[in-house]
């Protein structure tokens, strides 16, 4: 069994696939926004993901804004049968970089547009909306407008499968009423925790959570309880990080970002690291403290 295989699988829409994927945001330049420093790395990257076995990647137009996309497709296009590309819609980018909602449905059917012709699809397997009612997380307020231009995508054949980012329980309830929900994708990592009675009950009815910021994001984790376990268990506390959420719960698929091969090697192997009841509850903790 390969490394990436030892974490398992998920159903994502109509695709089964590992839990451990890759998250292309960190391929664009500084702040997410401009081309990358080095190209050829990135695209290094996106070939060595594929090659290691991941078979679900998290992209967004938005991202650079074009630029992941554009790499995705120069890197790895004809795709593999078996690649699950994931996208989303419901912002864009300012002239200085500034994240902005995007919300009208002019501007969501030509999001969808702009990523079907910049990773050279004829149809996106899964889009995300990206709730922008805050851009600090999850506010309250109706999704109905945004999501159903998004459905209508989906039945002209744009669209497989949708999913929500950055949405309440409340808005969640609203979404599956509207369309299929595939997935969710929201903060989620070892210190922030506000998801988890939502990540159990969208276990329950088969419906992937996909955390962005694993490993903290912008601020990454920084604890001495998970420096000393990962020091006990000889890994890298990213590493030991990435092990919490794949046994936290079966739905849970990670997007872990990168621009660099040997960090991207250094993730995937999070599969193999074994974390015990007692190290489990010792990492826990780090929830109350934060």
């Amino acid at each position: 069994m390969s490394t990436i295989q030892q974490a398992g699988t998920f159903i994502l829409g109509s695709h089964t696939v590992k839990r451990l994927g890759y998250g292309a945001m960190q391929l664009a330049g500084p702040g997410v926004f401009g081309p990358p420093k080095d190209h050829d790395a990135a695209l290094a990257v996106l070939r060595e993901a594929v090659a290691q076995g991941v078979d679900h990647i998290d992209t967004s137009d938005f991202y650079g804004p074009h630029v992941t996309n554009r790499l995705i497709r120069e890197a790895l296009a004809p795709y593999p049968k078996d690649l699950v590309i994931v996208t989303k819609i419901g912002a864009r980018r300012g002239a200085d970089g500034s994240w902005l909602p995007a919300f009208s449905a002019e501007a969501l059917t030509r999001a969808v547009h702009d990523n079907l012709r910049n990773l050279g699809l004829e149809v996106i397997d899964v889009v995300n909306l990206r709730i922008m009612f805050d851009t600090h997380g999850p506010a309250e307020g109706s999704i109905e407008a945004p999501l159903t231009v998004l459905a209508e995508l989906q039945r002209q054949g744009l669209v497989r499968h949708i999913g929500l980012s950055n949405v309440t329980s409340t808005q969640i309830r609203e979404g599956r009423r509207i369309a299929e929900i595939v997935c969710v994708q929201n903060q989620y990592n070892l210190a922030h925790r506000s998801d988890d009675a939502l990540i159990d009950d969208l276990a329950r009815d088969g419906i992937a959570y996909v955390p962005f910021f694993p490993l903290g994001g912008f601020n990454p984790l920084q604890s001495s309880t998970l420096s000393d376990v990962a020091q006990r268990l000889g890994a890298t506390p990213m590493q030991v990080a990435l092990a919490w959420l794949l046994r936290r719960a079966p739905n849970i698929l990670l997007i872990p970002g990168t621009s660099s091969v040997a960090h991207l090697r250094e993730n995937l192997t999070a599969a193999e690291l074994k974390l015990s009841d007692n190290v489990l509850r010792e990492l826990d903790g780090m929830a109350a403290a934060a």
